[in-house]
């Protein structure tokens, strides 16, 4: 064999580039938080951040704190991202003039963020996690009370006209909270300019649907369980029973408001305290076990826990943020009396439209006027605590 030929045989190696590793890369690079094990883009609302704070607080990137370019996405009309003009108030930061945005403009040399909406945390500290465990404890309980009272033949003990009354007017409120659970709080978080408003006022939906899901299977475990209960009398009840109008109107009314901060605090400062609280606290909790029904308050209960002690803490500590705001809090302060002057009149209306319920059963509940007054007085206390004053429209 020649040497051309041996030559020929070997095959040829393909000069290919190596890779060169250099120190050069930002990886490979020291930065002051280089070995950091927690995020610190955000100031935590204590002296240490909270696992709420980290998977929450700014997981939505947001152009009045980041991305120099502005949204990545926007709406038909040509707006980005979450608007601050989906509510009338205000907080500290929000009438700053908006920077020119290009890249690399790093927001034309100062910060633009809207401040004030962005120290919002919520005190029950919701994220993902704890909005399945504890809605999926509470089901497991009330799944258990009523087996319990099934096996126990505990609604044999229930009184006649108590039968008619839960089956009228406990499926009744079930449309209460179906609305407002989908209709004005899932839509409110949408508009809800940070993931912390977004986060508590999502979970306020979900509370009001799996409330509204509560009632809708204890109606069909009663009609299985119960003789002559009707399961479709609460359609009647809502639809035409008069002492059931001024609620529905109410209820329907408030899903249509569009500001997403108008509509929370007439939800939750107004119509819960003066209609919802007095429907399950003053009424059905009074009543239920003078007719022997020791389950139905366990229901209702729930409801009434997740509104009183999660729900109302959230709205109270976001609206007061906005009541003592350092630069907008007499404007706000101006808009909630003036929202305050609007739903008061029809919260009440609603109230005094279910006053013959007092009167539908066997053994009768306190009085009503003993009952509101009790409701305006709580009432009283949330508005004092918002640093509003108690409107004069209450003592209608």
């Amino acid at each position: 064999m020649t040497a051309e030929t041996q030559a020929a045989s070997i095959p040829q190696q393909r000069s290919v580039p190596k890779p060169v590793f250099t120190d050069a890369e930002a990886g490979a690079k020291e930065f002051p938080d280089s070995t950091a094990r927690n995020y610190n883009y955000f100031k935590p609302a204590k002296r240490k951040q909270t696992h709420y704070e980290d998977v929450t607080v700014e997981v939505q990137p947001d152009p009045r704190h980041y991305l120099s370019q502005g949204w990545l996405y926007g709406f038909a009309d040509g707006r980005g991202g979450y608007p601050l003009d989906w509510t009338v108030l205000k907080a500290w930061g929000s009438d700053r003039p908006e920077p020119e945005r290009y890249p690399g403009s790093g927001g034309k040399g100062y910060d633009w963020p809207a401040h004030g909406w962005h120290e919002f945390r919520d005190p029950n500290e919701e994220w993902e996690l704890t909005l399945y465990r504890y809605n999926s404890n509470v089901v497991r309980q009330l799944n258990q009370n009523v087996e319990n009272a099934r096996q126990a033949k505990a609604f044999e003990q229930w009184n006649p006209n108590w039968v008619n009354f839960v089956a009228r007017n406990i499926g009744a409120w079930m449309h209460v909270d179906h609305g407002l659970g989908l209709y004005l709080f899932a839509n409110a978080q949408r508009r809800a300019p940070t993931n912390m408003h977004n986060n508590a006022i999502s979970v306020n939906s979900m509370h009001r649907i799996r409330a509204a899901q509560d009632l809708a299977l204890y109606n069909l475990t009663l009609t299985e369980e119960v003789p002559g209960f009707d399961g479709t009398a609460h359609l009647e009840a809502w639809n035409s029973d008069p002492a059931w109008q001024g609620v529905r109107e109410t209820a329907e009314q408030l899903t249509g408001v569009w500001d997403w901060a108008e509509a929370v605090f007439a939800a939750n400062i107004v119509f819960e305290p003066l209609v919802g609280e007095l429907f399950r606290s003053h009424l059905v909790q009074q009543i239920a076990p003078r007719n022997g029904d020791f389950v139905t308050p366990t229901v209702v209960g729930a409801a009434e826990y997740d509104f009183a002690e999660r729900d109302l803490r959230y709205t109270t500590a976001m609206l007061g943020l906005l009541t003592t705001d350092r630069e907008f809090a007499d404007h706000n302060r101006a808009t909630m009396q003036a929202w305050l002057a609007a739903f008061v009149p029809m919260a009440i209306e609603a109230a005094r439209t279910m006053q013959p319920l007092w009167s539908q059963t066997d053994v009768k509940p306190p009085r009503f006027e003993d009952s509101l007054d009790a409701a305006k007085n709580r009432f009283a206390g949330i508005v004092t605590e918002l640093h509003l004053d108690v409107p004069k429209e209450l003592a209608q």
